[in-house]
Formats: structure tokens, C-alpha cells, sequence
């Protein structure tokens, strides 16, 4: 079996484009799976519409993005472990793609970010110049989107909880020292709306914060907001082409 696991804080507006384009993934498949949203103390629809959508809700009150997938992936009842974010549409050549991988015997694998819709231009510059590093250079997965085995997930001890941002870094590198670690060709499609709804200066000081303060500056959601304040464009993106269905 196939466990999608899917951490969710109000996400009403992203989250039926996520779900519909994981669900036509998982179908084309013709595997068994589960969708299991791990609703974070959603205060709007989020709940309801995971619900209505077919998929395992998993309530938790963390605040705390590592612990969040770690309680999905104790709830999951599959071999396989898929982590998408609320805001990201997958396709069915990122699970097709991704249980080829693990049959060729790579220990996990994620899949480069493209952003959906218009965002500034500063921005692209930036999301150029960090997927060259994180992804080309680098070789890493994006919390968005990574898979694994059950056996792999435990044996790394999941995502590592002292950290509230940058975990997938650190899993991705324990994922490496038990073998290869795949990038997927085709990108994703994730939310740009963090970088439409901050500024460059925002953005841009707390990437280099985070650069430079290491583990440190990842231990606590003090300096974290870009991440943990919640806040949310209102209009919903339409599923990815060829990725969802009803």
C-alpha cells in the first residue's frame, strides 16, 4: 500500500487541488493507497474537505511541521511513504517515477519546485539561483514533496523534531547514508504565494539568517514566520492538467 500523508494547517484553498492531483496520481498506479491529511489545529474548512475528499484525518495540535509528518507517518498503514504538502499537485510520473526509484534500490527521493501562478520578479531570480544550489548542486529533497520506504522512514527515525524548519534537509541526508537518493525529472507544482504575500527584504534577510545561523536558527519558530504565521491567499488554485480529477 501507498500512504500519502499530507500536513495541513488551513489550507481550505489549496488543499482539493492537492488531494484531487494525489488521488488521480495514486490511480494511475493501480496500487493501493491511503490519503492521510495531518490537520494541525485548522480553525477553516480543512478538516471537511479532507473528509469529503476520502482521505484519513489524523488531528494533531503541534505547530510543528517535523512532529506533523512524523504523526502521519505513525498513522500510515502503507509500505511506501509519500510526504506532499497542502499547497503542492503532484502528477502520476512523480509516484510511477518515485516506485521505480525505490525498486532500483535508491533509499528515497524527492522532486524539484516549479511555482504556479505570477509572482514578482525578484523571486524568480531567487527560486533560479536556489534550485541550482538545493537541487542541481546539492542534490536535496523539498519538504513538498518526498518519498521513502516504511523500513527506511524508521530507520532514519523520521523527521528529526528538533528542528521547525529545514528537517527535509537533514532527512534527506540521513536517507543518503543509506544509499542513493533520487531527484525526480519533472518539478512539482507548489503555492507561490509566500513569495507574493512577503517581501524581498523579508525574505530574502531571513534566508540568509538561516543560512548563516545553521541548526541554530532552525530550533525554535522565533525567527520562523515565514513558515508559522499562517497566513493564507483566498483565492483556490485549479488542479494541475493531467494531475487531478474529481
Amino acid at each position: 500500500m501507498l500512504s500519502f500523508i499530507v500536513p495541513a494547517y488551513n489550507e481550505e484553498h489549496e488543499l482539493p487541488g492537492a488531494l484531487a492531483s494525489i488521488r488521480a496520481a495514486a490511480e494511475a498506479t493501480a496500487e493501493l493507497f491511503e490519503i492521510i491529511v495531518v490537520d494541525d489545529g485548522s480553525t477553516d474548512a480543512t478538516v471537511e474537505i479532507a473528509r469529503d475528499a476520502g482521505a484519513v484525518v489524523v488531528p494533531v495540535h503541534y505547530r510543528h511541521i517535523a512532529a506533523v509528518r512524523n504523526a502521519g507517518a505513525r498513522a500510515a498503514r502503507g509500505d511506501i511513504f509519500f510526504f506532499v504538502d497542502a499547497d503542492t499537485c503532484i502528477l502520476p510520473a512523480h509516484v510511477t517515477g518515485a516506485l521505480a526509484a525505490l525498486a532500483s534500490g535508491c533509499a528515497g527521493g524527492g522532486a524539484p519546485v516549479a511555482t504556479e501562478g505570477v509572482i514578482p520578479i525578484w523571486s524568480r531570480v531567487f527560486v533560479y539561483i536556489f534550485c541550482l544550489c538545493y537541487f542541481t548542486a546539492a542534490n536535496l529533497g523539498a519538504g513538498a514533496f518526498l518519498f521513502t520506504t516504511r523500513e527506511n522512514f524508521q530507520r532514519v527515525g523520521g523527521f528529526d523534531e528538533q528542528f521547525f524548519a529545514g528537517e527535509e534537509v537533514y532527512f534527506t541526508m540521513a536517507l543518503k547514508k543509506m544509499g542513493r537518493f533520487k531527484l525526480l525529472r519533472e518539478p512539482i507544482i507548489t503555492s507561490g504565494r509566500k513569495l507574493r504575500m512577503h517581501s524581498a527584504r523579508h525574505i530574502l534577510g531571513r534566508s540568509f539568517a538561516i543560512a548563516v545561523g545553521g541548526k541554530s536558527a532552525v530550533r525554535s519558530r522565533a525567527k520562523l514566520d515565514i513558515w508559522y504565521d499562517g497566513k493564507r491567499e483566498t483565492k483556490t488554485r485549479e488542479p494541475v492538467s493531467g494531475g487531478a480529477s474529481g
